[in-house]
């Protein structure tokens, strides 16, 4: 089986690829791309036959769902994401699978199994009862350690997280700043979508945290937070229909 690979994040990318080399080494990988635009242009290639394409949904430029208002794609669809609640978009869509990352093997084999086989059904029955019970619960807090000290911070406390120089932030209402180990691509995760929103890679913030917004130019929205950062809060242009949505 032919796949083509659409992911933007290169060490996400390379797991994959591993992954499907240990696990299934007769899939042959024939192509990947980072972008909306590079993935259009590969799938117009008349000489480009995939069977099978692995499909990130949020990309450096958009998501994914832009590629089939762009191009028609042929071949079977299994969509990687971090979040879970595209999953009906997904389905709308046409994608065979949706999987969570960081990605299972057994998971990543059940979804390969069900594009070999003739139908390629999606049992969304299964699916949604999976992701239905991922968001019964969500963190509660979060345990910073300095030095001797152990800090409890409620996440019904946090304002926003952010990232800095490589290093990754908890700012709580009462504007006192802490340092996390977790990733903003694990937090996010782990965290209520009704109650905190990843406005670009390097910023999450909690609805009620939101003083102001205001749009700027190239389509960005520009937040102010309660209490207010020393740096540029934007929403990415890719999230901002989604984000708008959210608020409300």
């Amino acid at each position: 089986m032919k796949a083509f690979i659409i992911e933007d994040e290169p060490m996400a990318q390379a797991n994959l690829i591993r992954t499907l080399n240990h696990h299934f080494p007769d899939i042959e990988i024939i192509g990947t791309a980072r972008s909306i635009q590079e993935s259009v242009e590969w799938l117009k290639d008349p000489s480009h036959r995939a069977e099978l394409i692995f499909m990130d949904v949020e990309l450096s430029d958009g998501e994914c769902f832009e590629i089939f208002r762009q191009v028609e794609v042929h071949a079977k669809v299994i969509m990687t994401t971090a979040y879970d609640h595209y999953a009906l978009k997904s389905f709308e869509a046409g994608s065979i699978d949706y999987l969570l990352k960081p990605i299972d093997p057994k998971d990543l084999g059940r979804a390969i199994e069900r594009c070999r086989e003739r139908s390629g059904e999606i049992d969304v029955e299964r699916l949604m009862e999976k992701l239905g019970k991922a968001e019964k619960s969500y963190k509660e807090r979060y345990i910073i350690r300095l030095n001797d000290r152990i800090i409890p911070i409620r996440t019904a406390d946090i304002a926003y997280f952010y990232s800095e120089d490589k290093n990754n932030y908890i700012v709580t209402k009462d504007d006192s700043t802490y340092l996390i180990n977790a990733t903003l691509d694990v937090i996010i995760e782990e965290l209520d979508p009704k109650q905190f929103f990843k406005i670009s890679r390097s910023c999450i913030i909690a609805i009620d945290a939101i003083s102001s917004i205001t749009r700027q130019q190239g389509g960005k929205l520009r937040i102010v937070p309660l209490p207010e950062c020393d740096f540029e809060m934007t929403v990415s242009r890719s999230k901002v229909d989604e984000f708008l949505i959210w608020i409300e």
